[in-house]
């Protein structure tokens, strides 16, 4: 698997500040020999930012960070907001792009089901800041929006006529599917392309020069991966999933996906 024929791999998504110290540094030096060029640092809020900001000072070489407040947790303050909205437009020429950023699906979800009421017209306001936030740096915007929410972020983007758009860890109606696909947007895929029929199905729909792989790490997963620290060289064997649903021969589909996301986030060459 570690043949010079095959491209570098890059983790389109990871929450490498959710790491502890001890994995980071582990995980870092065991980039290379796994091929592994580049991750994208996503963040949760603004001490998360500042956290892979850190990290990204300190390893240029593979950390990539995206700044951004992930919606499934609660809303922050409008003083809040502005705070973090003023300290990314001071540190923006850092970003890689704006992210994680979305609609709170799985929580609107668990409150439903609990027969409480949900009000998500804070976080759609927040969503579209973040949209114009990135437009206006020219910065690519990682999203957090399956099913429906997926159409309120579609519709969103198509307002702003911003297409840059990257859904991590995609799940939605093939109606969905055909329009992100029609605008443009890029998805990725994590390791549970492997056991999940679902993601399979998605990887066999989606134009094949818009996908990407990615981690979502720490997030664990199961089947092969069952008790294992999720790690960017897992994007190998996301990358094999895809190609033997696709039918595409690996070698091709690992140089696909990553001239795909060099292309996507504009990573230095």
């Amino acid at each position: 698997m570690h043949s010079p024929t095959f491209a570098p791999l890059i983790d389109a998504h990871i929450h490498f500040d959710k790491y502890t110290h001890e994995e980071q540094e582990k995980m870092l030096l065991s980039l290379s020999s796994h091929q592994v060029e580049a991750v994208i640092a996503v963040s949760m809020n603004l001490a998360s930012a500042q956290a892979n900001l850190e990290l990204a000072k300190q390893h240029p070489r593979y950390i990539y960070p995206a700044f951004g407040y992930h919606p499934e947790q609660q809303l922050p303050s409008l003083n809040e907001q502005e705070k973090f909205f003023l300290w990314i437009e001071e540190n923006i020429g850092h970003a890689i792009a704006i992210g994680e950023v979305g609609l709170p699906y799985y929580n609107r979800e668990e409150a439903q089901r609990a027969g409480l009421s949900f009000d998500q017209n804070g976080y759609i306001d927040l969503l579209e800041q973040f949209i114009i936030l990135a437009k206006k740096h020219h910065k690519p915007i990682i999203l957090h929006a399956v099913y429906e929410d997926a159409d309120i972020a579609c519709e969103l983007l198509e307002k702003h006529q911003f297409t840059r758009a990257h859904f991590h860890w995609f799940k939605g109606s093939k109606q969905t599917i055909r329009r992100m696909a029609n605008n443009g947007y890029y998805i990725s895929f994590t390791p549970d392309i492997l056991y999940e029929t679902e993601i399979q199905e998605l990887a066999r729909q989606y134009p094949a020069e818009q996908v990407m792989a990615e981690t979502d790490g720490p997030w664990p997963f199961e089947g092969p991966f069952q008790d294992k620290m999720t790690h960017p060289a897992m994007t190998r064997q996301v990358i094999q999933a895809w190609s033997e649903v696709t039918g595409m021969g690996i070698e091709r589909a690992t140089r696909l996906f990553y001239r795909n996301t060099m292309r996507f986030y504009r990573l230095p060459e």
